[in-house]
C-alpha cells in the first residue's frame, strides 16, 4: 500500500506543476496584438459570370 501512495502523491505533485505553469501562461503572459491582412483572389468573392 505505501508503494500506491508514493505514485499517487507524484502523480498529484506533476498535475499540481502542470496546472500551476498553465495558470502562470495564462495571467501573467500578454499577448501582443497585430494586425492580420489576408488576401481573397477576387475570382472567389466575384465569380465571373455564366
Amino acid at each position: 500500500m505505501p508503494t500506491l501512495f508514493r505514485f499517487l502523491y507524484w502523480c498529484a505533485l506533476i498535475a499540481a506543476v502542470i496546472y500551476a505553469i498553465l495558470f502562470a501562461l495564462a495571467y501573467l503572459v500578454e499577448p501582443t496584438p497585430r494586425d492580420a491582412t489576408i488576401e481573397i483572389p477576387s475570382e472567389r468573392t466575384n465569380p465571373p459570370p455564366q
